[in-house]
């Protein structure tokens, strides 16, 4: 049988949409990368007798429970005694985690406060998961068959602790359990559609999944990233989840492009740039960028990709007018307009010696520009001998505008860099 896991994330500010829970959600993600179900998520605020309800409710449905936060030093962490509560034990303190938490605060120069203490209590019979990034340790608390995980709400403490500590413990108790079937997943990231066509042009296959048991298929928004399609399988192992998978993928890539386009750009954790990046790389060109609306916002994602030094020349942040007239070359006028666009495409890909250039310009608004509304976008390239443009017009306020502007100016570089690449070869 599969090992069912529930998270319960504990923070009264998760609660007052303070912050996201942006633990659960990539929690989430690595049980099912790891084929490893978990049907429920929780939020409780900082109250021992909620925090305790909530652990017991989890334990009622779920094998295994990963609570997130509430193991710091201060009045309002109480994870360790809500845990303790419901194992039925006493806290007790580890000298060693005393001698750890003091070394951390004396190796950085600073005296421990005694509140820190707290952070060594531990439910008896636990099992201790040492912190490696902070002062709060982590718990493996047992109770009959069934197994509570405590890790910090700090992300990057939690997911270090994850991948070190517990994972594995639930992987093996998965092969102890003698579960056979696995989970897997594929998600394949478009842009360019919105969520109700993509449920339309898959809708049919969709329906067809319904009683299947076998693979489900889901539309997951990601705000300007696009929308997300995940495909699911349950195997009866690794491999047989991942035929299952490659199968279905192949099935609904081809209703897509058959009914949206080519809006398909990346699997899994690809993003545009890395789309692009593989496509420069495949065809050994560099690129140069010239923004105005986006302000840099391209040339940040760019960089974000390792070794984008190797094909990424460099950018201009050609925001005021006469920077456009001055350095790129382009004609004095309405900078807000496609001939524009290809001026500073071609520009920068001369100014800074790249093969290709790629520029952006617009409307990000509130006020319109040139009798232009906001959300206007034009989109310049210049490849080997072709220039061109596209025009774009875009929703959502003048922070969407803008951070949609910088991946649909991605696109069409990728979608460029595909015609090019698709077209045949004529010989004399």
């Amino acid at each position: 049988m599969l090992v069912r896991v529930e998270i319960v994330a504990v923070g009264t500010e998760l609660l007052l949409g303070q912050i996201a829970d942006t633990n659960g959600q990539w929690l989430g993600e690595q049980l099912a990368a790891n084929g490893i179900a978990s049907h429920f998520h929780q939020h409780v605020g900082d109250n021992h007798e909620r925090i305790v309800l909530a652990l017991r409710t989890a334990l009622a449905r779920s094998d295994a429970v990963i609570v997130c936060g509430g193991l710091g030093p201060t009045q309002d962490d109480i994870t360790r005694a809500a845990i303790a509560e419901v194992m039925g034990v006493a806290l007790e303190r580890r000298a060693e985690l005393v001698d750890t938490i003091r070394g951390f605060f004396e190796a950085r120069g600073r005296s421990m406060p005694a509140n820190n203490l707290l952070q060594a209590d531990v439910p008896h019979g636990a099992r201790v998961i040492d912190q490696r990034r902070g002062t709060a340790p982590g718990l493996i608390c047992p109770l009959g068959q069934k197994v509570v995980y405590a890790v910090p709400g700090v992300p990057y403490e939690m997911t270090e602790m994850f991948e070190r500590a517990v994972l594995g413990d639930l992987l093996e108790r998965e092969r102890a359990a003698g579960a056979r079937a696995v989970i897997t997943s594929r998600v394949l990231r478009t842009w360019g559609a919105s969520e109700s066509a993509l449920a339309e042009a898959v809708g049919d296959r969709f329906d067809a999944l319904i009683d299947n048991g076998r693979v489900t298929i889901a539309f997951l928004a990601s705000g300007i990233e696009g929308i997300k399609v995940r495909i699911t399988a349950r195997g009866d192992d690794a491999t047989h989840a991942a035929e299952l998978v490659a199968s279905e993928e192949q099935l609904v890539r081809r209703l897509i492009n058959e009914q949206l386009g080519d809006i398909i750009f990346g699997v899994d954790a690809q993003s545009m740039e890395d789309a692009v990046a593989h496509r420069l790389l495949a065809r050994d060109s560099t690129l140069a960028v010239a923004e105005s609306i986006t302000g840099g916002l391209i040339a940040s994602r760019l960089v974000n990709v390792p070794g984008a030094s190797a094909w990424f020349r460099g950018g201009v942040v050609s925001y005021a007018s006469d920077v456009k007239f001055a350095l790129l070359g382009v004609a004095r006028g309405p900078v807000v307009s496609g001939d524009a666009a290809e001026s500073m495409a071609r520009g920068v890909r001369t100014l800074l010696g790249a093969d290709i250039g790629l520029s952006v310009t617009g409307v990000a608004g509130p006020n319109e520009q040139e009798g232009q509304p906001a959300g206007t976008v034009f989109v310049g390239f210049a490849m080997d001998e072709r220039v061109g443009h596209v025009a774009l017009r875009l929703p959502g306020d003048r922070p969407r505008i803008r951070a949609y502007s910088a991946i649909s100016a991605l696109d069409v570089l990728r979608r460029e860099l595909d015609r090019v690449a698709s077209a045949p070869t004529v010989t004399t």
